[in-house]
């Protein structure tokens, strides 16, 4: 890359759960939830928009204590572009490099890990809901029937 770039973490629209090794990260517009390791994670929290690539991977250095390739950042950049997780799309160009290949040739020489982000989607709450209903008659009164105030796949059925 020879033009410095600044990418910048969509912060909007998402709920972000900090864990002891990860970051979660569920994007309430398309209903996915990502696990960030750290790496990932790492890159994502410095993507503020004014810091460059080149500076992200001296953060990351002196975060580690060893040297980082640029091509580590931009494979966390291109991941997080493809998650939707940057306010703009961003791609790395690996010099005609394949992701495998650049993935392959950092993890023999690099001391942190490769960044990584797994997704996966969630059903919307409409969805989620199963055939839970209040019994016929209950007229609002719930008095322990299965159905009536009873949470049925993570949806609570009141009736009335």
């Amino acid at each position: 890359m020879k033009n410095p770039q600044y990418p910048s973490a969509r912060k909007t629209g998402l709920v972000i759960q900090e864990m002891p090794d990860e970051l979660l990260v569920y994007d309430l517009d398309t209903n996915k939830a990502h696990c960030l390791n750290n790496t990932a994670a790492f890159v994502w929290k410095t993507c503020d928009g004014k810091t460059s690539v080149s500076e992200i991977a001296a953060l990351l250095d002196s975060e580690t204590g060893s040297k980082v390739p640029h091509e580590l950042i931009w494979l966390a950049i291109d991941q997080l572009s493809e998650n939707k997780l940057l306010e703009k799309d961003m791609r790395a160009d690996f010099n005609g490099q394949s992701r495998r290949a650049v993935i392959k040739r950092i993890g023999l020489a690099s001391v942190i890990a490769i960044p990584v982000i797994a997704s996966l989607v969630a059903p919307q709450s409409a969805l989620a809901a199963s055939s839970c209903k209040c019994p016929a008659g209950s007229n609002g009164e719930c008095t322990g029937q299965t159905g009536c105030g009873a949470t049925c796949n993570l949806v609570t059925f009141v009736c009335g």
